[in-house]
């Protein structure tokens, strides 16, 4: 049992929480109707996201066997055999699609977004994810789907800045995880993946810094913007603007001093800093959303 809840990696799920992002950016955190649909949601796209790590590993298997710590994963150490990753991989599907059945409206845009969710991440673990800058630029599409199957269940319209923000944000993320592989293929000399060999320390560190930038820039302008302004009735929004800063100069110290950028959800629950920083970020904007 132990072994199939690694295989599925519930850790994960807290990418999915971006489904709830259009909730609660329009002020509709207390609707009983709206958020019980972004629940259902985030319950989908956690099932579809299981699904997904299955085939992942699955294609993956004989490199992870191959490699110092991914070696440990369960169809790799041998916990799991090929087939019983396959039955689980269609059952996490299955559990997918049932949730989305309990939607009462829009289903089905939802499950086609979730759907191309699903094979746009079976066509990456099977051959986009060896192209690199297409890797990445695939994992932040995957986010800004998630806000758009959210947007879409609780019948929200999505924001220019929301999506863009999205996109730029999980960009910057992907980029310093990718960072992570080129130090462990110069540690070891051999590479964690088949694009690592087109990264180096001189583009990411680049890369970096050009999506940590354009996401800081896009979002003060996002808080200055005359609709945000009269959205959430105030001027003093770009006050918040500290939280972004800080939580973008926090994980570049991690990615390039610490070194320890491999996986921004380990970042998330294990990093106090980090955690401070968010949960200051989300305060603020509950203050002002819904009690101002």
């Amino acid at each position: 049992m132990k072994a199939l809840f690694k295989l599925i990696r519930p850790k994960q799920w807290i990418k999915n929480t971006f489904v709830l992002i259009p909730i609660f950016f329009s002020g509709n955190l207390f609707d009983g109707q709206k958020l019980t649909a972004g629940i259902i949601t985030f319950l989908a796209y956690c099932f579809a996201a299981s699904s997904i790590y299955c085939f992942n590993d699955l294609v993956d298997v004989e490199a992870d066997r191959r490699h110092p710590v991914k070696c440990k994963r369960p169809i790799a150490s041998g916990a799991i055999s090929v087939s019983q990753a396959y039955m689980l991989m269609a059952l996490m599907f299955i559990l997918s699609a049932i949730c989305i059945l309990f939607l009462t409206e829009n289903r089905w845009q939802v499950g086609a977004v979730i759907l191309f969710y699903w094979l746009l991440n079976l066509a990456y673990c099977a051959e986009l994810k060896d192209h690199a800058i297409i890797d990445v630029c695939v994992i932040a599409f995957g986010f800004v789907l998630r806000i758009l199957a959210g947007g879409i269940a609780a019948n929200i319209t999505l924001s220019n800045w929301i999506v863009l923000m999205t996109f730029l944000l999980t960009l910057f993320l992907s980029f310093a995880k990718r960072r992570d592989d080129v130090i462990r293929m110069q540690e070891t000399g051999e590479a964690p993946r088949r694009n690592t060999i087109r990264y180096n320390f001189t583009f990411i560190n680049q890369a970096i810094t050009i999506t940590a930038s354009v996401t800081l820039v896009c979002y003060v302008m996002y808080t200055v913007s005359p609709e945000v302004k009269a959205q959430f009735h105030t001027d003093y929004l770009y006050l918040t603007t500290v939280f972004v800063l800080v939580g973008l100069l926090r994980y570049i110290q991690l990615a390039v001093v610490d070194k320890k950028s491999g996986d921004p959800t380990k970042v998330i629950l294990r990093d106090r800093f980090t955690q401070l920083v968010v949960l200051a970020w989300i305060l603020c904007f509950l203050l002002i959303i819904y009690f101002l």
